[in-house]
C-alpha cells in the first residue's frame, strides 16, 4: 500500500485536466445563470433557497480543528460537525460567487478552505473516520476546484489547500481502498469506498494529478470492492412491462438510507468524471441508472424483486423497508444527466427525486442545512434543481 500511496501523491503532473471540472464547469454556470435570469423554475427557487442559507453567507467563519474525530475511539470527543459544516459552507459560498461574481463569497470560501488548510494535521477516530476521509474530502475538494481560478485567493493559502487534501484525506482514501481498515474486500458497504473513490478523483482534479485520478476511476471500472460497479451490481431484474432493467445494488438488503447514499454518490463519481471525459454514467450498460431506478421504485413505494445477498453479517434474504421513502437529495443529478442529457427512460430516478422535492423546504433540492443537523443531512452537497436541472 505505502508504494502505491507514494504514487499516487508524488505522481507526475498534468495539464489536461479541465477547470472547473469537478462536479460543476463554466459551461453549467452560464447555463444556470441563463435560467435565472428569465426566473425559470425551479432553478429561482432553488437559488432562493441556497441565497438564504446560513451557509452562504459572506460573514459565514470557519472553526477548523488541529485533529477531527468521527466516531468513538473512547478518549476524544467527536467534533467533525465542524469539519461538514465548514465544507458545505465553503461549497455554497462558492456556488454563490461563481453565479453572482461578488467577491465577498469568494472570499469568504476561501478563507474557510485556507483556516483548514493552516490548521489540519489528521482524522481519527474508529472506523468511521474513513467515512469523513470520504465525504468531506471529495466536498472540500470540490469547493476548492470551483475557487481554483480565483485571483483573490492567495497562492501560498491555495498550494496549503492541495497539501491538507494530498496529505491528510488522500492518504486516508487510498489506505480504505487497498486494506478497508484490516477487513477483506466485502466486509464494508458500498457507501464507504464511493465517498473515498469520489474523493479521490475530486483531489485528483484539483490538484491536476492523473495518476490520482486514473487509480479511482480504474477501481470504479474494475476494483475488487463493493464500490466497484461490477462487485456493486447483486443482480438484474427485468421489470417487463417497460422492458426495463432494474438493477439490485449491495445495500439492497440493509437499509434504504444506505442504498439512497450509494445512488448519490455513484451520481458525483460519475458526474466528476463525465466532466473530464470519462462516461461511467454509460458503462456496464448504464448500470448507475438501472442501480437508481432499481432503488427509486422501491423508495416510492412500489415492491421489486430481491435476490438474497451473503453480507458480511449474515444472510439477507428480503429487501429492507428499513427506511423506506427517505428524503435525501442527490438524485436531481442523476435525473438530470440520464433523462435531460441523454434522454433515457429515468421514470422511476424522476418520481423519486420528485418526491423527495415534494419532501423538501420550499419544493425543491436543498443542500446542507436543509435537511437537518446530522451529518446525514450533509453528505450531499445538494441545491440539484439549481445546479443540474436542465429546462
Amino acid at each position: 500500500m505505502r508504494n502505491i500511496l507514494l504514487l499516487l501523491i508524488f505522481s507526475v503532473f498534468t495539464t489536461a485536466f479541465i477547470h472547473p471540472g469537478a462536479l460543476h464547469t463554466a459551461e453549467d454556470f452560464s447555463r444556470i445563470n441563463t435560467y435565472l435570469a428569465s426566473e425559470a423554475e425551479p432553478h429561482n427557487t432553488t437559488w432562493t433557497l441556497l441565497t438564504e442559507s446560513k451557509y452562504a453567507q459572506s460573514a459565514y467563519q470557519p472553526s477548523p480543528k488541529e485533529t477531527v474525530y468521527r466516531g468513538s475511539n473512547g478518549v476524544d470527543s467527536q467534533n467533525y460537525a465542524s469539519l461538514y459544516k465548514d465544507t458545505a459552507a465553503a461549497y455554497q459560498l462558492a456556488i454563490r460567487w461563481r453565479i453572482t461574481n461578488d467577491t465577498s463569497y469568494a472570499d469568504a470560501a476561501v478563507n474557510i478552505l485556507s483556516s483548514w488548510a493552516a490548521t489540519l494535521t489528521a482524522i481519527s477516530g474508529n472506523s468511521d473516520k474513513f467515512l469523513a476521509s470520504g465525504l468531506y474530502g471529495y466536498q472540500m475538494a470540490n469547493a476548492a476546484e470551483l475557487m481554483s481560478d480565483y485571483s483573490g485567493w492567495d497562492s501560498k493559502n491555495k498550494t496549503a489547500t492541495a497539501t491538507m487534501l494530498t496529505s491528510v484525506f488522500a492518504p486516508m482514501n487510498v489506505r480504505f481502498m487497498e486494506e478497508h481498515n484490516g477487513q477483506d474486500y466485502y466486509h464494508y458497504y458500498a457507501n464507504w469506498d464511493l465517498c473515498n473513490l469520489a474523493s479521490l478523483l475530486a483531489i485528483g482534479i484539483f490538484t491536476d494529478n492523473q495518476t490520482m485520478y486514473d487509480y479511482a476511476l480504474n477501481y470504479v471500472r474494475t476494483g475488487p470492492s463493493n464500490g466497484a460497479l461490477p462487485v456493486f451490481a447483486i443482480a438484474n431484474h427485468t421489470e417487463s412491462k417497460f422492458n426495463k432493467t432494474l438493477t439490485q445494488g449491495q445495500e439492497a438488503g440493509r437499509d434504504q438510507g444506505h442504498s439512497t447514499l450509494d445512488m448519490v454518490l455513484f451520481g458525483v463519481v460519475a458526474q466528476q468524471a463525465y466532466n473530464q471525459g470519462d462516461d461511467l454514467f454509460a458503462e456496464y450498460s448504464n448500470q448507475i441508472l438501472n442501480a437508481a431506478e432499481y432503488t427509486a421504485k422501491y423508495n416510492v413505494g412500489y415492491e421489486v424483486p430481491y435476490t438474497l445477498y451473503e453480507s458480511y453479517q449474515g444472510a439477507q434474504y428480503v429487501i429492507s423497508n428499513n427506511s423506506r421513502g427517505v428524503v435525501r437529495p442527490g438524485f436531481e443529478l442523476l435525473s438530470a444527466h440520464y433523462s435531460q442529457v441523454k434522454g433515457l427512460d429515468s421514470s422511476w430516478t424522476d418520481a423519486y427525486r420528485d418526491w423527495v422535492n415534494v419532501n423538501s423546504t420550499s419544493g425543491v433540492e436543498g443542500g446542507g442545512g436543509n435537511y437537518g443537523p446530522d451529518s446525514g443531512g450533509f453528505d450531499g452537497l445538494g441545491f440539484g434543481s439549481l445546479l443540474y436541472r436542465i429546462s
